[in-house]
């Protein structure tokens, strides 16, 4: 996949990693910046064990949301270092916030 950008985005005053893939002509979010802003999560550990666990769980269900999420290159919030990162396109992202148990998203 070619990115042609990777921006951070806010929601609700939180940052939320982007990325602009110009093959697919498809903007793709951090799993984990989202899972973490619905789940009130104080940092970036809490956020990526809360991934790990739902991500478990939708992979138990048999879900192939998880299959077909991707992964590219972000830039860490922790160190300013590029690391794989698990992202979702905006269609496998409402699909997945639908899965949080979070008064944000409304699954609770």
């Amino acid at each position: 996949m070619q990115m042609a950008n990777d921006k951070v985005q806010l929601f609700e005053d939180q940052p939320i990693r982007t990325a602009w893939v110009e093959d697919e002509e498809e903007w793709y979010f951090s799993i984990v910046d989202v899972v973490g802003i619905l789940t009130e999560q104080p940092d970036i550990d809490g956020a990526r064990n809360n991934w790990k666990v739902l991500k478990n769980r939708l992979k138990d269900e048999g879900s192939q949301l998880v299959t077909n999420c991707h992964q590219l290159k972000m830039r860490s919030p922790k160190d300013g270092k590029r690391y794989n990162t698990d992202v979702a396109n905006t269609e496998q992202l409402l699909r997945l916030i639908q899965s949080i148990p979070s008064k944000k998203s409304g699954a609770v």
